[in-house]
C-alpha cells in the first residue's frame, strides 16, 4: 500500500476568487467567522500576517472533534493566487509524517475556482487517505462563498 500520496479537488464559488485567497493568505484568523461550525480560531504564533514563513495555529473541529493544527506558511504567491501551508504540529501529525495544503484561486470574472491539493505521507499503510479532510476544506470553502454572497 502507498504511504504517499496527492488528494486535489476543486469548487466553483460566486464569491470574489480575490478576496477569498486574502482571506487565507492574509487573514486566515477571519475565517473562524464564517465557518463558525468548524473554524474556531486561528492564532498568529510567530511572524507577521500574510508573510512566508508565518506559523499559525488552527483551533477546528473535524470529522466530530475538536482539534488544533500548527502550520507554516510556505509559499504565497499573489499573482497566482496561491498559499500553501505545512503542517507540523497538531492532532493531523499523529497519522501524517508530513502534510501539506495548497489552494490556488482561479478568477473568471463572478465564477471562481478554487482547487485545494492536499499531499502528505502517512505515518503507515493502516493510515486513511485524508479524504474527510479534504471535503472539510470543500466545506470551509462552501461556508465563506456563503458567508460573501448574502453580504450582497
Amino acid at each position: 500500500m502507498i504511504i504517499t500520496g496527492k488528494i486535489v479537488d476543486e469548487i466553483e464559488i460566486k464569491a470574489a476568487g480575490d478576496v477569498f485567497h486574502e482571506l487565507f493568505g492574509t487573514r486566515p484568523h477571519e475565517i473562524s467567522t464564517m465557518a463558525p461550525d468548524k473554524i474556531h480560531g486561528c492564532d498568529l504564533h510567530e511572524g507577521d500576517w500574510g508573510k512566508v514563513g508565518t506559523i499559525i495555529c488552527w483551533d477546528y473541529t473535524h470529522d466530530g472533534k475538536k482539534k488544533v493544527a500548527k502550520e507554516v506558511i510556505e509559499e504565497l504567491d499573489e499573482e497566482n493566487k496561491t498559499v500553501k501551508f505545512r503542517v507540523f504540529e497538531g492532532d493531523l501529525m499523529e497519522h501524517f509524517k508530513t502534510l501539506s495544503l495548497q489552494i490556488h484561486v482561479k478568477t473568471h470574472g463572478i465564477n471562481n475556482l478554487v482547487t485545494w491539493t492536499i499531499e502528505y505521507e502517512k505515518l503507515n499503510k493502516d493510515v486513511p487517505d485524508p479524504i474527510s479532510l479534504m471535503e472539510f476544506c470543500i466545506h470551509v470553502s462552501k461556508d465563506i462563498e456563503s458567508h460573501h454572497h448574502d453580504k450582497k
